[in-house]
C-alpha cells in the first residue's frame, strides 16, 4: 500500500531576499530557527565527507587573517549562531581505541621539535669483590639523560631580538636526524618491588643543614708521601703513566669489620662510606643512573653499594652537552663509548694515585694496619691508602635525640706542611680521550693548551664533569684532606686507550674548589639529612634508592631481603648431580 505524498504549502515571498515575515500556521518550517546567510554561500553536496580542514580555501583564509587582511567571505551571516551544529551530550572519557599494530618504543623527534632527550645509563659489572689496579669487565647500555636546550625560547639572530612570536628551533645542526637515546636503569626494577617515595631534584635544591661538629673515631692503613716533582709551576715533561699492580680495597659499608664493631658499640645510628655519602650529597648534579642499597636493622641504618655497581667506576663527561654515544645509539667509535671510557678512567685513577707517591721506607703510619688485608692470602703489595673513620653530627638545634653519622673516608697520600707535620691529600685524575671525537664536550687539546690555558682546561672539565668533580671535592672534605691533587692524563695516541701520559698536576684546597664549582656544602648535608630522615621512618628490612635513568628523580623501593644476591650465588660452583 502506497502512502500519499503531498507537497507543503509555501507562501510567496514578499521581497526578493529572505523568507516572508509572516508564516502560515500549517507550514512545516514554522519552528525552525532562521540563520542569516551570505551572498557568497553556496549549496553543495548534502554531505561532503571528503572535505579537509587543511584545504586551499582554509589555508588562504588563515594566511589572510595572519596578515590582518579582510576576508571576502566574512560577510554578513558568516558568523551566525551555531544552531545547527552538533553537540555531543554523551561522556566519552572512558572511550579508548584498541590498536594492535606494532609501534616503535622510541619516540620520533620531528624537525625542530626541541631539545635532545637523551639517555644512557652506566651499568658496569666487575669480576671480583675487591677493586684493584686491574679493574674489571663492564658494559653499559646508555648515555646521558635529561633534555638540553642550546638556544633560548624565541628565535634570535645576530641583529638582536626575537623575530615575531614564534618559538625558535632548539638544538644543534641536524638534531632532528640524531638517534634518540634512552638510558636503562642501573638496576633492574622487579615487578614485586614496592615504591615508597619519589623525590624530585628541585625539592632537594632547597634543603640546607650546617654541620659544625666532626670527630675522628679511628684510623687504619698507611700512606706514602706525595711526589712534589709533579707540581712544577711551568708544567712537567710528559711522563708515561705506569701500570702498578697494587691492592686497593673498597668494601661496602656492611662488610666493613670496623663499622660492624662501631655499630655493635652504639657509636652512631647511621653508617656509610665517603663514596656513597658523596653520591647522595651530589645527587642533583648526577645524570647517569645509580642505586644505593639501604639496610635498616633496629635503630641502625646502613648505606651500601652493590658490588660492581656504578659507584665502583668513574664516569667521563657525564654532564657534557653532547655526551659519548653507545654503540646502540649510533656510535661508530668502539673505544669512546661510555662503558669503555669509564673502565679507562677507573684504570687511570688507580694507577695515577700509585704513581704520584714515592714508595720508600718513609711513610705515614696510621694507628692501626689495613683492616682488609690478609698477608697470608695476598702476595701483591698494598697501595698507599689511609682509612679515617669520622663521626659527623647532623642534629638540628632543638632536637632531643642526636643524629650521628660515621663515615669511612679515604686519603691517598701525605705531605709535610710548613710546621713539619704530616697533612693528608687525595689524588684524583682527569683523562682526555680525543678532543675531536664525539662526546668530548668542546674540550681543548690538552697537549697544546694545558701549559698556556690551564684555567680554560679546568673550567671545561668543571662543566663536563660537574658531578664527578663535586663528589671528589666532597670526599676530600669528609676525609679532612688539606689538598686535592688533580692529575691531567691524556692518551699517548687518541686511538689507543691502553697507553697514557701525565701532562701535569693542579692542587686545590677542597673548600675553595667547591666554591669555584658553585657547590653548596650545606645543601649537600641537607640532602643527606632528608634522605636519612626518610629511611629512619622505615621498618626493618632492605631498600634501594634508585636514580631514574631518564628523569631528575630519586625513587625508594622496598626489596626482598635476598635481593642483589643472585650474582654471588651464580659465582659458586654448581653442586654435582647425584647419580640416579
Amino acid at each position: 500500500m502506497s502512502l500519499p505524498f503531498s507537497l507543503p504549502e509555501l507562501s510567496p515571498p514578499s521581497s526578493a531576499w529572505g523568507p516572508p515575515t509572516a508564516l502560515p500556521e500549517n507550514m512545516i518550517f514554522k519552528d525552525v530557527p532562521y540563520a542569516p546567510y551570505s551572498k557568497a554561500d553556496k549549496l553543495g553536496k548534502m554531505a561532503d565527507w571528503s572535505q579537509d580542514s587543511s584545504s586551499h580555501h582554509h589555508q588562504q583564509r588563515n594566511r589572510q587573517n595572519q596578515r590582518g587582511q579582510r576576508d571576502p567571505y566574512a560577510a554578513y551571516g558568516a558568523g551566525a549562531a551555531s544552531s545547527f551544529q552538533y553537540t555531543n551530550t554523551e561522556d566519552e572519557s572512558n572511550f579508548s581505541v584498541v590498536d594492535n599494530t606494532r609501534t616503535s618504543t622510541r619516540p620520533k623527534q620531528a624537525f625542530g621539535a626541541g631539545g635532545r632527550g637523551s639517555g644512557g645509563g652506566l651499568v658496569l659489572r666487575s669480576r671480583g669483590g675487591r677493586g684493584d689496579s686491574r679493574g674489571g669487565r663492564g658494559d653499559s647500555r646508555g648515555g646521558r639523560g635529561g633534555g638540553f636546550t642550546r638556544y633560548g625560547g624565541g628565535r634570535g639572530d645576530s641583529r638582536g631580538g626575537a623575530r615575531g612570536g614564534r618559538g625558535g628551533r632548539r638544538g644543534g645542526w641536524k638534531d632532528y636526524d640524531k638517534p634518540q637515546r634512552l638510558r636503562d636503569s642501573s638496576v633492574e626494577i622487579s615487578p614485586d618491588w614496592a615504591m615508597l617515595e619519589e623525590i624530585d631534584f628541585t625539592r632537594l635544591a632547597k634543603l640546607s643543614v650546617d654541620v659544625q661538629t666532626c670527630e675522628d673515631i679511628d684510623s687504619y692503613g698507611f700512606t706514602y708521601y706525595y711526589d712534589k716533582g709533579f707540581d712544577r709551576a711551568g708544567g712537567i715533561q710528559e711522563r708515561r703513566l705506569q701500570v702498578i699492580d697494587t691492592l686497593l680495597y673498597n668494601p661496602t659499608t656492611s662488610d666493613d669489620p670496623v663499622i660492624q664493631q662501631l655499630a655493635s658499640n652504639d657509636q652512631a645510628r647511621v653508617f656509610a662510606t665517603d663514596s656513597i655519602l658523596s653520591m647522595i650529597m651530589c645527587a642533583p648534579r648526577s645524570v647517569y643512573p645509580w642505586d644505593i642499597v639501604v639496610v635498616r636493622e633496629g635503630d641502625k641504618l646502613f648505606f651500601d653499594k652493590r658490588e660492581g655497581g656504578p659507584l665502583d667506576y668513574v664516569t667521563v663527561n657525564e654532564n657534557a652537552i653532547d655526551p659519548p654515544l653507545e654503540l646502540a645509539d649510533g656510535s661508530k667509535d668502539v673505544i669512546n663509548t661510555p662503558s669503555s671510557l669509564s673502565l679507562e678512567a677507573t684504570f687511570i685513577n688507580q694507577n695515577f694515585a700509585a704513581q704520584a707517591v714515592v714508595e720508600s721506607e718513609s711513610k705515614h703510619e696510621f694507628a692501626h694496619p689495613n683492616p682488609f688485608y690478609n698477608p697470608e692470602e695476598e702476595t701483591e703489595p698494598l697501595a698507599s691508602r689511609g682509612y679515617r673513620y669520622r663521626k659527623f653530627d647532623l642534629s638540628i638545634v632543638g632536637e632531643e635525640t642526636p643524629l650521628d653519622v660515621i663515615v669511612r673516608t679515604e686519603v691517598d697520600g701525605a705531605v709535610k706542611n710548613s710546621s713539619g707535620e704530616d697533612s693528608f691529600i687525595t689524588i684524583k685524575a682527569l683523562n682526555e680521550f680525543d678532543s675531536r671525537a664525539q662526546g668530548a664536550g668542546g674540550a681543548l687539546d690538552w697537549r697544546s693548551k694545558f701549559a698556556s690555558q690551564r684555567g680554560a682546561v679546568v673550567a671545561t672539565e668543571m662543566k663536563n664533569n660537574s658531578c664527578k668533580l663535586a663528589r671528589w671535592t666532597v670526599q676530600s672534605i669528609l676525609a679532612g684532606a688539606d689538598q686535592m691533587k688533580l692529575g691531567f692524563v691524556s692518551r699517548a695516541n687518541p686511538k689507543d686507550k691502553a697507553n697514557h701520559v701525565v701532562l701535569g698536576v693542579v692542587g686545590y684546597k677542597p673548600r675553595e674548589f667547591a666554591g669555584q664549582m658553585n657547590f653548596n656544602l650545606s645543601n649537600g648535608w641537607g640532602i643527606a639529612r632528608s634522605i636519612i630522615d626518610m629511611c629512619l621512618r622505615l621498618s626493618d628490612g632492605k631498600y634501594v634508592l634508585v636514580k631514574d635513568p631518564n628523569k631528575p628523580v630519586l625513587r625508594l623501593y622496598s626489596v626482598p631481603a635476598d635481593a642483589f644476591e643472585e650474582t654471588v650465588l651464580s659465582e659458586k660452583e654448581p653442586e654435582p648431580e647425584s647419580e640416579a
